[in-house]
């Protein structure tokens, strides 16, 4: 019987992700007129930039500053998701979990201040029993160490939660440990290769989350 969810942020809840590709898209573009591949970018989707700025070094060399390049980038992100609002179907998704009585946990590779002063802008972090991030735990995903905290928070077991999820990275660390996964991509994951999810949804609003639930507890 599912009696938790944990929820992604960035890409899931706020789409932050086709913002950042964006923006570094526009950086790399005005000051290198290179055209950043987004087979690129997704791959640190979900993760962190351990991938990404080692494949920028390599096409770009001693031209690439990246300290200048992330915060003209930050700049343009924050310009771009001033007034974005969470996704379609997430403020029901979290509002049916807590009136059945689930809990409810974050699980991010952001680092705290991102994940809850983004919360706290678009009201939801109330919803929220735990959020568990980056600064909590040795690894972000692909490890399962953000899920297993999150578990460890609910009290719950792999079996009695369900997770959802935007990026491919999300999707490997909750497989290896076995949590039933829930993709909704975003325009920047759409293509990635996802395989042996439990359901995959265009957006929240496809499909209530009770509905949702009682495809697993079956």
């Amino acid at each position: 019987m599912i009696k938790g969810v944990i929820f992604d942020f960035d890409g899931l809840i706020l789409d932050t992700e086709t913002a950042w590709y964006h923006a570094f898209k526009k950086v790399l573009q005005s000051q290198f007129q290179f055209e950043l591949p987004l087979e690129e970018f997704v791959k640190s989707v979900g993760s962190d930039d351990k991938q990404f700025y080692p494949y920028l070094q390599k096409e770009l060399g001693n031209q690439l500053n990246i300290e200048d390049i992330q915060y003209q980038a930050a700049a343009l992100h924050t310009q771009y998701i001033r007034n974005e609002k969470a996704r379609e179907g997430v403020v029901e998704y979290l509002r049916d979990a807590k009136d059945a009585g689930l809990g409810v946990a974050l699980a991010t590779s952001s680092d705290t201040s991102w994940a809850t002063s983004h919360l706290k802008h678009l009201n939801l972090l109330s919803y929220f029993d735990y959020v568990v991030t980056k600064d909590m735990v040795d690894r972000v995903k692909p490890a399962p160490d953000l899920f297993l905290k999150a578990l460890e928070k609910l009290e719950l077991e792999s079996h009695e939660a369900i997770v959802f999820e935007d990026s491919l990275n999300g999707l490997i660390a909750a497989q290896e440990i076995n949590i039933p996964t829930v993709i909704v991509p975003n325009p920047v994951t759409a293509s990635l290769p996802f395989e042996n999810y439990h359901l995959k949804l265009n957006s929240m609003m496809d499909m209530p989350l009770q509905e949702v639930i009682h495809s697993l507890n079956k």
